[in-house]
């Protein structure tokens, strides 16, 4: 089950730290992909943004694929990375949807967000997930360090 569960981690996050990378390193090659919008269709304000989001994003997502990969590793430290990471990947899916909404209800151009809605739902369950499973192993490891001492 753990390396089923580090593999999903792995996957789909690397999808949204890659994401943010390509976007941060080569805007132009994301819009091509469609993993950003071109900024001639939205407010400056959003590009702006969204720049800056992906800059910081490209610089911290990485430790949610970490986090899957010491799971499938099974090293004791994937849940500390997984509760970080975990962590991480709510907030940025918070974020995004609920400045996409604040935005798009105030009449700001955000192009088309329909996927991006799915995705950073994905990755906020997702972050969720992996924080909820790497504070039961956790709480696990510290209960069983402190029964061994006595």
């Amino acid at each position: 089950m753990n390396i089923i569960f580090g593999a999903v981690v792995t996957l789909v996050s690397l999808l949204g730290w890659g994401g943010q990378c390509i976007a941060c390193l080569a805007p132009r090659l994301a819009v091509r992909l469609q993993l950003t919008e071109d900024e001639k269709h939205v407010d400056p304000a959003f590009y702006a943004d969204a720049r800056g989001e992906a800059v910081w994003d490209a610089l911290t997502l990485w430790i949610l694929p970490v986090a899957g990969v010491l799971l499938m590793m099974k090293s004791v430290w994937w849940p500390y990375f997984g509760l970080a990471g975990g962590a991480m990947y709510v907030y940025f899916a918070g974020r995004g949807i609920a400045a996409r909404v604040s935005m798009q209800r105030r009449g700001i151009r955000i192009g088309k967000p329909g996927l991006s809605y799915l995705f950073l739902a994905i990755w906020g369950l997702l972050g969720a997930a992996t924080m909820i499973g790497g504070l039961f192993v956790a709480a696990d490891l510290i209960i069983g360090s402190l029964s061994a001492k006595d």
